[in-house]
């Protein structure tokens, strides 16, 4: 007979195994990516995609990203309009987040003056954006 526990142990071994292996994480980026992508074969679509994805985990480069750097540089762009060169922390902070970046320096060049660069910008929303792209536990 099963108890309420029991029940909620295994909720929470489930939940951990799926934390740990990053399956909810594999299965929003490859819904993004057909919803981004519209393939006409889709299932197709997925493997070539688990396939990068595998050779990327070997590689440790060319994680399947929406976003690339032209994306990025839109984004910084709309932040700074006037073509300064930098924007502020506060806006570096929430486009990284807002572009699924979860860990980014909290404290990169030019922080301290408020004046976050382009480089600064694109290097962590790469890394940010690999990381994130990756979907896998690092072994």
């Amino acid at each position: 007979m099963s108890t309420a526990g029991d029940a909620n142990t295994r909720d929470g071994e489930a939940r951990q195994y799926l934390e740990d292996h990053r399956v909810l994480e594999l299965f929003n980026n490859m819904t993004s990516q057909l919803i981004y992508n519209r393939p006409d074969e889709p299932k197709k679509f997925m493997i070539d995609v688990l396939e990068k994805l595998q050779k990327s985990k070997i590689t440790k480069m060319d994680y399947p990203c929406l976003f690339d750097d032209t994306n990025i540089q839109s984004v910084f762009g709309m932040l700074d309009p006037t073509n300064r060169g930098c924007i502020t922390f506060q806006q570096y902070s929430e486009a990284l987040k807002t572009l699924g970046v979860k860990n980014f320096d909290q404290t990169p060049d030019g922080h301290a003056e408020d004046r976050v660069s382009f480089d600064v910008f694109l290097k962590e929303a790469r890394k940010g954006l690999s990381d994130a792209s990756a979907t896998f536990a690092e072994s």
